[in-house]
């Protein structure tokens, strides 16, 4: 569980869109895997639901896709093995996913992912970028698994192990780092730990 929080680095920044300013959570991860592998794990629909979620639809420039249960959206751009771009619609807000793969000289790929939203995004204002961070960083955790042993993880066996006490330790790590990215891109300190801190509890409540 720290070896995965640790290898995986963050940031939260800004930029500037035609519709106004926007909030950008980056999360990146080296894998010790050829780009064509890590391509293919990230663009192929057999493979997807390996490590992350099923997906429906046309993932092809223009098509619709839908993640089982999660977001859906339309590819807006593909540039085969080096990354793509997509909205991401869920909950009635859009924003946007960017992918970057880059092969690194021993063999290896690094996986980068922009997800950019508008700064009045409702999600944002409560739970600062760990509203998006945390689940990432819970995918980013699926797919090192999987292109490490070539084993798909079982949705079941994941629910009950976030569920768990290590999970839950996981999630708090996770939040705890999303926070510190948060304060190092210029949030007030102590907004960025109560977002943080509502982050956690949303996680991690059980009914």
């Amino acid at each position: 569980m720290t070896h995965q929080i640790n290898a995986v680095s963050r940031q939260v920044g800004r930029r500037v869109l035609k519709a106004g300013e926007a909030r950008v959570v980056t999360v990146s991860q080296t894998y010790d895997a050829p780009l064509d592998d890590v391509w293919d794990a990230c663009t192929n629909p057999e493979r997807i639901p390996r490590w992350f979620l099923p997906v429906e639809g046309e993932l092809r420039v223009g098509g619709r896709y839908q993640l089982k249960g999660n977001a859906g959206g339309t590819v807006e751009r593909c540039d085969p093995p080096e990354g793509f771009s997509a909205t991401w619609e869920f909950g009635g807000e859009v924003s946007w996913i960017e992918l970057r793969l880059t092969a690194e000289g021993d063999g290896s790929t690094r996986f980068e992912l922009e997800h950019i939203a508008h700064v009045d995004d409702e999600k944002w204002a409560e739970f600062g970028p760990g509203a998006v961070g945390v689940g990432w960083d819970m995918a980013l955790t699926g797919l090192a698994r999987h292109l490490s042993t070539g084993a798909a993880v079982d949705p079941a066996a994941a629910m009950t192990w976030f569920g768990s006490e290590e999970g839950r330790r996981f999630v708090t790590a996770s939040s705890e780092a999303w926070c510190a990215a948060d304060i190092a891109g210029g949030e007030d300190e102590t907004r960025a730990r109560e977002s943080a801190r509502r982050t956690t509890a949303a996680y991690t409540a059980t009914e």
